[in-house]
């Protein structure tokens, strides 16, 4: 690595580059989108951030006509770098590849939030386009003056300006710039996430789309198909250092004594790092910090609190007081309607603490140089690690340089983003770039996990054969882990944490259904004695929700049971002014080859019973409905996923190809979820250690899966990264119940509790 460095400013002076950018309508809530009487129009009037007000923040034309886009969102491997591409391709009518995205890097880029909760094309792609409309309106002025023409006349093609009618008059998009910047400010109003700036450059109608709607291929994959690709492990600096941190076996406690001569025979054991509770070991070679963290005596005081086991939790769950309530739908008299009505139906449903399981364990690079900071990380969100570290170290945010290099299936684990806290406290004891990768025993242990829920349901049917009052609770615990929440290091060394942090959400418990009388509420759970919760906890792909639609979706399925109506009628019986949610459902039965009929189905004389089961859900504007198949083997328990069929409906569809890759691994991450994963601990720690003890789905037991892609280019585009794997779990339950009659309230549906409940052979039913 070269030792010269230069800004991104000084090589846009140097090369002559044009920037254009525009300013950003991002996620936040309503209170942060308000603006005080008084305040400044932007909050970037400070070195910390880069200016989204200025033209120069977003877009970079270079003489030979590429164009570099600049985003603070980051590809996590769901495509989004493509489908960004895409967009401003489209709106600059430029060649899809004289496009480069710059993602993630916090010296480059505006903070436009963490990459989550299926956003990046629903926010970022708006800002992107209008970016590229007002850079592409700008081009077009430059050019205007330079051919004496017009801008109205002018026409674009492949990043070449050219008169209407004397198409021989014309000028490249990078010859336009005569080494000149715009140095363009532009209106704006709002704070961060929340700005508005230049509403009034209209964006192409969806119907001029050339680029948008094709299924471009992936730009990343032909190298990480030939391994050439950087991920995060793969990071390599001159001079680099190997480190290893040593934590106690359950929860966080301090060290009464560390033994350094226990690890004098390690050959390469630069320095022990001790810093209030924190211990870790730098070593010249991965191997030797391997050994020297293994082989390093420290003596742990005991905890205050230990872990409780799974089943202590649950107990906990039924009865604990709420630290905070929410409510996603609240209409009508629910408890009024379910005491007056004579047909009525509860359950409850139970949902595990779960892991993110990344295929790589954490892994970061930090170099501390006094008091500037590099750090190269797969931080979701590269401003929130920036800003954390920065407070860690006490130095200001400018001083702390994040670089995004991709990690390995993050699913919203790479918010508490611990191994770059970890790296950056051995670098600074040690003055040298330091490489921190964790061990799958450290991942699984001390990775946050999805938080353990536990649903309840009421509900009342008329006369007729439909829901009146529908009452439906989550009650789980937070996101330990939220964002600006101190993480594992942080705490180490003194940093103070919150006793809860995010909610875990409320919404898939039904909201979309037409119910007379209707509630959906959640209820936030603190651990035990007012204690942060011992499992440290963030959001998991799609946080909440799969357990609530699971709950949802199943309740749903036992009254149209125990009504004798087959669950697709039952279901469009309660949509009926709900025309986009309805086409969806009935477009994944009907690719499916669903027959109507009411579950379960008649019983099966083999051995092996089949079943169908669906679920429906709607998240931030995405539609999806799912069709399960299902085996079930009746003496093993056993239960196959043979095939699942999903419809699809996010709006518009930027990339085709991209939507269906993400439809397939949520598919089979909600497969792996509903059949195999739970998180195991007790008053020792976490047992849940390894593949072995934490077992995921394999390759052999991947379903079929049928895409149905419902698009809707009028509409702007949603989420694809997350909702499919909100139905997977419900509609595995149902098709369990159609196949075998009994019903699972507990996930995961293992053999042995499906054996149990064969044994049992209980009703399947919810009635009260």
């Amino acid at each position: 690595m070269d030792a010269k460095t230069l800004s991104r400013r000084e090589l846009l002076q140097n090369t002559g580059a044009l920037v254009v950018g525009f300013n950003l309508m991002g996620w936040v809530n309503q209170t942060e989108a308000q603006v005080p009487d008084g305040a400044a129009s932007s909050p970037y009037d400070n070195p910390d951030y880069l200016d989204p007000t200025l033209l120069d923040s977003w877009l970079a034309v270079m003489p030979d006509g590429h164009i570099t886009v600049y985003t603070g969102k980051v590809d996590l491997g769901t495509g989004v770098e493509t489908a960004l591409a895409q967009i401003a391709a489209d709106e600059l009518d430029v060649p899809f590849e004289r496009i480069h995205m710059a993602m993630g890097d916090t010296a480059k880029t505006v903070d436009q939030g963490r990459t989550a909760g299926s956003q990046t094309l629903m926010r970022a792609g708006p800002q992107l386009r209008q970016a590229a409309a007002s850079g592409r309106q700008q081009l077009l002025k430059l050019a205007a003056a330079q051919l004496a023409s017009p801008a109205e006349i002018l026409a674009v093609r492949d990043g070449v300006v050219s008169v209407a009618n004397d198409p021989a008059k014309k000028v490249a998009y990078g010859d336009l710039l005569g080494g000149k910047r715009f140095n363009v400010t532009v209106s704006a109003k709002g704070l961060q996430w929340a700005m508005v700036v230049a509403p009034e450059v209209p964006p192409k109608s969806y119907k001029d789309y050339k680029v948008v709607g094709q299924s471009i291929p992936r730009v990343e994959l032909p190298k990480k198909l030939t391994g050439e690709f950087t991920y995060t492990p793969d990071v390599r600096v001159p001079g680099m250092l190997h480190g290893r941190v040593v934590r106690p076996a359950t929860v966080l406690s301090k060290p009464v004594s560390v033994d350094e001569a226990s690890i004098r025979h390690i050959a390469g054991v630069v320095k022990v790092v001790r810093e209030g509770s924190f211990v870790g070991v730098v070593a010249q070679t991965e191997w030797a910090a391997i050994q020297a963290a293994k082989a390093l005596k420290v003596t742990w005081a005991e905890p205050a609190k230990k872990l409780q086991t799974p089943e202590e939790v649950t107990e906990y769950l039924k009865t604990a007081k709420s630290s905070r309530d929410l409510k996603s739908v609240d209409k009508g008299n629910v408890d009024g309607a379910l005491a007056q009505s004579g047909k009525k139906f509860e359950a409850a449903y139970d949902w595990p603490f779960q892991m993110h399981g990344m295929m790589g364990p954490s892994c970061a690079v930090a170099d501390v140089r006094g008091d500037k900071v590099t750090v190269w990380t797969g931080a979701q969100g590269p401003f929130t690690t920036r800003d954390r570290i920065a407070a860690m170290l006490k130095v200001p945010k400018r001083n702390v340089s994040i670089i995004f290099a991709e990690g390995s299936g993050c699913y919203g684990r790479l918010t508490a983003d611990d191994a770059a806290e970890d790296a950056v406290l051995l670098s600074r004891a040690v003055a040298k770039p330091v490489r921190v990768q964790w061990t799958r025993e450290d991942e699984h242990v001390w990775s946050p996990k999805g938080p353990q829920q536990r649903m309840t349901a009421r509900a009342a049917v008329n006369d007729q054969g439909k829901i009146v009052a529908w009452d439906y609770l989550d009650r789980g615990f937070p996101w330990s882990e939220a964002q600006g929440t101190p993480q594992l290091a942080e705490r180490q060394i003194g940093a103070k944490t919150e006793l809860l942090g995010n909610p875990n959400g409320v919404g898939g418990g039904g909201e979309y259904y037409e119910i007379e009388h209707h509630r959906v509420a959640g209820a936030v759970i603190a651990w035990p004695q007012d204690d942060p919760s011992p499992l440290r906890t963030c959001a998991l792909r799609s946080p909440g929700e799969p357990a609530r639609n699971f709950g949802s979706e199943c309740f749903l399925d036992e009254i149209a049971a125990d009504l004798g109506v087959d669950p697709v009628q039952f279901r469009l019986r309660h949509l009926t002014s709900s025309k986009r949610i309805s086409e969806t459902l009935v477009a994944a039965a009907q690719k499916s080859g669903w027959r109507e009929r009411p579950s379960p189905a008649p019983p099966s004389k083999g051995a092996k019973a089949s079943g169908r089961g669906v679920a429906l859900s709607v998240r931030n504007g995405t539609i999806i409905a799912a069709v399960a198949e299902v085996e079930v083997d009746k003496i093993t328990g056993k239960v196959v996923v043979q095939k699942v069929t999903v419809a699809h409906d996010c709006g518009l569809i930027v990339n085709p190809d991209g939507l269906r890759f993400q439809i397939d691994g949520n598919v089979i991450q909600g497969v792996s979820r509903a059949l195999l994963e739970e998180v195991k601990f007790d008053a020792s720690g976490v047992q849940s250690q390894n593949w072995a003890t934490y077992p995921v789905l394999r390759f052999r037991e991947i379903p079929e899966v049928e895409a149905v892609l419902i698009n809707r280019p009028e509409l702007p585009p949603t989420g694809g990264a997350e909702p499919a794997i909100i139905v997977i779990p419900a509609a595995i339950g149902n098709a369990i119940f159609d196949a075998v009659g009994v019903r699972l309230r507990q996930v995961p549906f293992t053999p042995e509790r499906v054996l149990a409940a064969l044994k049992s052979k209980p009703s399947g039913t919810a009635r009260a």
